[in-house]
């Protein structure tokens, strides 16, 4: 069983969390669950409400977008990513299905919790909005990437 300094070690790799203090981490650990999903095992459904963030512990997790014609696989994530953290930043419902390509296992942190170190170490929340405006970059590139792909098909 691993014990509450490995967790803290575990947050560390994320980059959210590489600046905060042992003190908090080891806090944040401490409130947070050891969870262990069977491969196939969603964490979460696309909408959803948000109570919780994961990080990747071990394993592998396939990020899925409902569309029309079936789910559609966005990424794979694997060890040290951090999924979830969408709906419970914004209070929205899940914008993705997260689901274990294999048997993982996760650290979950629960939103108040997490809104907490937000509030107490503005780092992160500036740490926060870079991530999310990356992501933003890459959908925005994306979604060019595509108009450009259709223009280009329907001749135009």
């Amino acid at each position: 069983m691993a014990g509450l300094q490995d967790e803290v070690d575990v947050l560390r790799r994320i980059s959210l969390f590489a600046n905060i203090e042992p003190a908090r981490l080891k806090l944040l650990a401490f409130t947070s669950d050891r969870v262990t999903f069977s491969a196939g095992q969603e964490l979460f459904h696309e909408g959803d409400a948000g109570d919780a963030a994961y990080v990747i512990i071990d394993g592998a997790v396939d990020v899925l977008k409902d569309t029309d014609d079936g789910e559609q696989l966005l990424v794979t994530l694997k060890k040290n990513a951090f999924v979830g953290d969408i709906a419970i930043l914004c209070d929205v419902p899940r914008t993705a299905t997260v689901r274990a390509v294999e048997r993982i296992e996760t650290l979950k942190i629960r939103k108040e919790h997490f809104l907490r170190l937000l509030i107490e170490f503005p780092e992160m929340a500036v740490e926060v909005t870079r991530v999310l405006a990356q992501r933003l970059q890459k959908t925005t590139d994306d979604l060019t990437a595509c108009r450009e792909e259709l223009s280009h098909t329907q001749g135009g």
